[in-house]
């Protein structure tokens, strides 16, 4: 039909009359064009501005389906979750709820549900109050009704805590949430000057160096009077899925026999491991290799206490040098060509610590998410800490000591479960100087399951605040100067390990869901949001193939506070679980050229060449328990994260009132906080534990 000519309003009127006439026409292609006149219909067409109405109705179709596959996929999400909610929260298939050993973590769970439990009862006010339409509600400032506009008995309580929030409540949380914020600011001007130092040290490309060759490692055999001896040792204990792989790495340093001693620390209670360990190392023995297998028989002072035990021993006076491993860890054959000399004419040094890589980094999120953590940790602050200061944290594992600096110190003690800050500790008092290696780099594993994580993160953050109740005085009376003390006690302790879990879980995960039923003392966008984001891009920075998951790591990290802020509290006034030491549990992963070595070790005919009968008695014996034993399926289980699950429903709950009020940036926050608490507190993330 032809266009009716509205450009013509005078004398355009509709007179057909008749037979109305239908034309079909085919093989369509036609343009619209814009007509602003009577003329413009005659002017040339512009090519340029032509639409073909195929193309363009193809285009919608290809948005449409993409509007309707995301959409699919986020109701396939919510679908999975809510199935898993009704599966392990109602069902209780296949899970079991965590268990409370201290009463400050019971404590803190009853603190979080009566949290909750007030909260919906709010909830419940402010529903009624918005569809009340009470004016009041919705104004920015709160404007609290004279008795002549009372409107009832349920209208006089709400008015009556209107009036109770303002005048005591507002300003408490406000005096807290400021005092919290502070910190906030504190603690993220010290990760930025971190960062710039690690700027600092890349521009200059600041590194330490060996002069020369000091130990003529390019001919080992014909020096091997001048290189050190050196002692290695292994501590471990139940170590099933990773003894094998470590102990066969560590025999394979390339470094003089005769000047190389390697301990394994064997502290297991089950004998089929031991049987294990004991045969590895008899294999190893067979080859030439000097390694010995020491086991306890009582298992005192956890890893302090094995490292202790096997530095007793006489022989160890013949050693200068000691590295320590981890059961997980993996060195390369030159570990110690690059790490040991640096010692050379450098008296004062009494630690060279390398860096750790992962050879599990991308088998879920919490590992991807660990990764990032861990990065930053090593790329960062031991970076920056060992230029600037010569003095950080030992790590426990992938480190070579100076033994006199061990001895010096006051040697491995039992007091804490972090015995390697401690010793780090005590050696920065008595002046030893330590050096970090980036570019040294010693695979491992981090824990794929979130209950094993969560055990090592308690580990991690309730020994420093039990070795800084003990170290205090220590450090106040040392003879160190006034700026490393201050150092120490500011930064190292307070700062990093004290002041961090305590605001993150404080401020995001208590105050920011309160100021929302308290909106006097609401926080602004810039606390939530922008700075946060700005931090979490900074920590992301040393490992930028993982940028996207920047926002999961935000969300994960406030989600950890909770379990570092009990660890915490624990450690510092010394409650029960802070002495608790849980080995983390190891999957046994190993890197492609290590899967390639042991390949070519089980086709090589060399294997057991030159054993003794005894030996291969031993090897025979061992064989025939390990067929004897018997073979459990591995059972898989989750937990329920109780104090997790309690968060998760008071964040949902106040994003609920933060959308009554239209809070675009609070509410998308506490949403997205909520679900990540969600899914730790179902144990949704990292792999099932076996």
């Amino acid at each position: 039909m032809a266009p009716k000519g509205d450009f013509f309003p005078w004398w355009a009127k509709d007179t057909r009359k008749g037979t109305p006439v239908i034309v079909t026409m085919e093989n369509v292609n036609y343009s619209v064009v814009e007509i602003d006149g009577p003329d413009s219909a005659f002017r040339p067409i512009d090519k340029d501005r032509v639409k073909n109405a195929k193309q363009f109705t193809w285009v919608l179709i290809l948005k449409a389906n993409r509007a309707v596959g995301c959409l699919a996929w986020i109701g396939h999400i919510l679908w999975v979750l809510l199935g898993a909610i009704k599966k392990r929260l109602f069902f209780r298939r296949g899970v079991a709820m965590e268990s409370e050993k201290s009463g400050k973590g019971k404590l803190l769970f009853r603190v979080i549900l009566g949290l909750l439990i007030t909260s919906l009862a709010f909830l419940a006010f402010e529903v009624i109050a918005h569809y009340m339409r009470w004016p009041y509600f919705q104004e920015h400032n709160l404007h609290i009704p004279q008795t002549l506009e009372i409107r009832g008995w349920l209208h006089l309580i709400y008015v009556s805590w209107l009036g109770f929030r303002a005048d005591y409540i507002a300003p408490l949380i406000l005096a807290f949430s400021k005092f919290c914020v502070v910190l906030f600011l504190i603690q993220s001007l010290d990760r930025m000057i971190l960062c710039l130092g690690c700027f600092w040290i890349r521009y200059k490309n600041i590194k330490p160096t060996i002069n020369g060759d000091p130990f003529n490692l390019g001919d080992l055999e014909g020096s091997k009077y001048t290189v050190p001896m050196v002692l290695v040792q292994i501590p471990m204990c139940n170590e099933r899925e990773v003894y094998e792989q470590s102990i066969s790495a560590v025999c394979q340093l390339d470094w003089p026999k005769e000047r190389l001693l390697i301990q394994i620390l064997d502290d297991s209670d089950d004998e089929s491991i031991q049987w294990l360990i004991k045969g590895e190392v008899s294999k190893w023995m067979q080859k030439g290799v000097n390694i010995v297998y020491r086991h306890r028989l009582i298992r005192t002072g956890y890893k302090a206490g094995n490292l202790k035990s096997a530095m007793s021993c006489d022989y160890v006076k013949d050693y200068e040098f000691v590295a320590i491993f981890d059961a997980d860890f993996q060195p390369n054959p030159d570990y110690l060509k690059l790490t040991v000399p640096h010692f050379k004419d450098n008296p004062e040094l009494g630690l060279v610590q390398a860096r750790w890589g992962f050879v599990n980094k991308d088998e879920n999120l919490l590992t991807r998410l660990q990764d990032i953590n861990l990065c930053f940790h090593f790329e960062v602050e031991q970076q920056v800490n060992g230029v600037f200061l010569n003095f950080f944290g030992f790590n426990g594992t992938a480190g070579v000591w100076r033994i006199k600096a061990l001895e010096e110190s006051g040697g491995w003690l039992e007091r804490t479960t972090v015995e390697d800050m401690d010793i780090a500790v005590r050696a920065h008092l008595h002046g030893w100087k330590f050096i970090y290696l980036n570019d040294v780099k010693v695979l491992c594993e981090v824990p794929e399951s979130y209950e094993a994580y969560k055990k090592q993160q308690h580990r991690w953050h309730s020994g420093p605040m039990q070795l800084f109740r003990l170290c205090l005085p220590s450090i106040i009376t040392s003879k160190i100067s006034i700026w490393k003390k201050a150092n120490l006690i500011l930064l190292f302790f307070l700062l990093r390990k004290l002041i961090l879990p305590f605001y993150s879980f404080t401020l995001f995960c208590i105050i920011l869901p309160l100021t929302m039923f308290v909106p006097e003392a609401e926080l602004p966008a810039w606390v939530i949001c922008y700075v946060p984001v700005f931090m979490s891009f900074l920590s992301i920075l040393p490992a930028p193939k993982s940028f996207p998951f920047i926002a999961p790591y935000l969300l994960f990290e406030n989600t950890m506070s909770v379990t570092k802020f009990n660890a915490m509290v624990s450690g510092l006034f010394q409650l029960g679980s802070s002495y608790e030491w849980v080995v983390t549990k190891k999957a046994g992963r190993a890197s492609e050229p290590d899967l390639l070595a042991a390949a070519e070790r089980e086709l090589s005919p060399q294997l057991h060449r030159g054993a003794s009968d005894s030996g291969l008695s031993e090897l025979n014996k061992l064989k025939e328990h390990q067929e004897a034993a018997p073979k459990s399926p591995a059972k898989k289980t989750n937990k329920i994260y109780k104090k997790e699950l309690a968060l998760a429903f008071l964040l949902l709950t106040a994003a609920l009132r933060s959308l009554l009020s239209a809070h675009g940036v609070h509410f998308y926050f506490l949403l997205f906080q909520g679900v990540s608490f969600l899914l730790v507190g179902l144990d949704l993330i990292g792999e099932q534990v076996s």
